[in-house]
């Protein structure tokens, strides 16, 4: 997801600083013995975007999980969410 939330941002000429850029995930595993599962993913992003470009940073965060080949790949076995802190600069 982070790849592809990079891309969207820049598919709408939204510049982003890869120090300013970063993603934490945490992951719920379910199960007993030695048959486990993943049962959530939980994406939180940092970024920095340019001041003024707030409108296109939110669509592309709304719509980058449409676009991720992982997420689409495991959406109805996990379940994965996101949440973002973005700063203006």
């Amino acid at each position: 997801m982070y790849g592809t939330l990079r891309g969207a941002l820049a598919a709408r000429h939204i510049t982003i600083d890869v120090d300013k850029y970063k993603a934490t995930v945490e992951g719920r595993i379910e199960g007993e013995g030695r048959a486990i599962r993943i049962t959530e993913i939980a994406v939180h992003y940092d970024l920095t975007i340019p001041t003024g470009t707030r409108k296109e940073a939110d669509r592309a965060l709304e719509v980058h999980p449409q676009g991720c080949p992982a997420h689409q790949s495991v959406k109805d076995a996990i379940k994965v969410t996101w949440t973002a802190d973005i700063k203006e600069e």
